[in-house]
C-alpha cells in the first residue's frame, strides 16, 4: 500500500541484493533498469507480445512452418564489481529455461 501511494521510506526498500522491475504491465516492451546500490542486479521485465515465429518442427511441406508465440523481453543489469557478466548471462539462460518450461521448476 505504501508503495502505491509513494510513501515508502528508503530504509523500507534498502538492504536487498536483487530487484525485479516490471513495466510490462504498462505495455512497455523492453527497458534497461538502473541498479540501486547496494543491489547487485536488477531484472527489467517487459510486456509479452504476440509475434510470428518460424517453427522448425513443421516438416510437412504443404503446411506453413510458422506459429504465433508470446515473446517477452527481459534485461539483466549487473554491478560488475559483484557479479561477473558471464555469470549474469548464465543466470539469464537458466531464467529463460524456467519461463519457457515452468514445470522444470518443480522438485
Amino acid at each position: 500500500e505504501k508503495a502505491k501511494t509513494n510513501k515508502l521510506q528508503p530504509n523500507e526498500y534498502q538492504g536487498g541484493t536483487f530487484t525485479i522491475s516490471n513495466l510490462g504491465m504498462y505495455g512497455t516492451k523492453s527497458f534497461a533498469a538502473i541498479i540501486n546500490p547496494p543491489q547487485s542486479c536488477i531484472l527489467a521485465i517487459g510486456a509479452g507480445t504476440k509475434q510470428l515465429m518460424f517453427d522448425p518442427s513443421v516438416k510437412d511441406p504443404t503446411k506453413q512452418p510458422y506459429r504465433v508465440a508470446t515473446v517477452m523481453n527481459v534485461t539483466l543489469s549487473c554491478d560488475h564489481r559483484v557479479v561477473d557478466g558471464a555469470v549474469g548471462a548464465q543466470w539469464l539462460q537458466a531464467f529463460k529455461g524456467f519461463v519457457e518450461k515452468p514445470v522444470t521448476m518443480m522438485l
